[in-house]
């Protein structure tokens, strides 16, 4: 097998369970050195266990790769520069980080908590933002200071978030923050030789699999193709990592099993212009027409209602 992440210094956050330990594993198994990174939180963030993130390290070390565990909190403004630098000091340098981590605090939004909010909010937005702080920042000085970088941040959007999910008011604001995040800082970032991307996975994990029960999902029968395996995102984000993707950045990826599509963002669709402005009274029927001829929204596998 080649190994197309070889040599590569790489950081994965929520590491220690379901996609984010398949990322981390199969980045050492395509060359990288990898820092397991994880709290060893409950799926609502709380509870704390070094557990989770070292056994993936040992698991890591068990077929010759190179790894090491980090329990910094990436949403943290210290714990994240700790985390970064962890990669730097211990492997000489960074190429690629990999923002995983997330909770969920599942609730209506006539039920929820502004701390089931903030909660949320701050691990998945905050918690993205930095630790890609930290790392742009030395790929900036590394960048000022001559040197080039051929780096990579990958991004953990989500179905709910760009596509929308009941009950998940919080979680999927900041899932689509973190796709526009994305876009943004491949445009920031580009100069510094450094491409941005975002993966929104569909697999079966502790934050998935209530809702799969509620669905009525049946689990794969023996010899089948698993298409809800967490191992069934890990090679787009090892491709994403390595030197081949280079052309690609500012792109959201759909992946469930073997499928992989391209999000396509929002853009504007049909439109009227005045050329003046418009009075209140005179609007209904001009929008009513607008969304008339506007394709609905897409559902939650990505496509939209025929």
């Amino acid at each position: 097998m080649s190994k197309i992440c070889e040599g590569r210094v790489a950081i994965v956050t929520g590491a220690g369970r379901g996609i984010g330990r398949s990322y981390a594993i199969e980045l050492a198994r395509q060359g990288a050195k990898v820092v397991v990174n994880d709290l060893g939180v409950d799926v609502d963030g709380t509870g704390n266990s070094a557990e989770p993130a070292e056994q993936v390290v040992s698991e890591i070390r068990g077929f010759g790769g190179v790894a090491i565990a980090n329990g910094d909190d990436v949403a943290d403004w210290d714990g994240a520069g700790r985390l970064i630098n962890s990669a730097i000091d211990e492997f000489g340098g960074l190429d690629v980080l990999v923002n995983n981590a997330g909770i969920l605090r599942d609730r209506r939004i006539v039920n929820m908590t502004i701390e089931e909010w903030d909660a949320v909010i701050r691990v998945h937005l905050r918690g993205t933002f930095a630790p890609t702080r930290w790392a742009a920042g030395y790929w900036r000085d590394r960048t000022k200071a001559g040197e080039t970088n051929d780096a990579r941040i990958i991004n953990a959007s989500s179905s709910s978030g760009i596509y929308g999910n009941i009950g998940q008011a919080n979680y999927g604001a900041a899932k689509a923050g973190i796709a526009s995040f994305t876009i943004i800082a491949s445009k920031e970032l580009s100069n510094y030789g450094v491409t941005v991307n975002a993966i929104a996975p569909g697999a079966r994990t502790r934050m998935t699999e209530n809702l799969q029960r509620a669905r009525g999902v049946e689990p794969p029968k023996p010899g089948e193709f698993d298409a809800r395996d967490p191992d069934n995102i890990a090679p787009i984000v090892a491709w994403l990592a390595s030197p081949e993707s280079a052309s690609v950045t500012g792109r959201v990826f759909n992946v469930f099993g073997g499928r992989i599509s391209v999000a396509e963002g929002w853009h504007a669709g049909p439109l009227i212009d005045k050329n003046d402005r418009w009075e209140a009274d005179e609007l209904g029927p001009v929008i009513l027409d607008l969304v008339s001829k506007a394709a609905l929204n897409a559902g939650m596998n990505g496509q939209i209602p025929t």
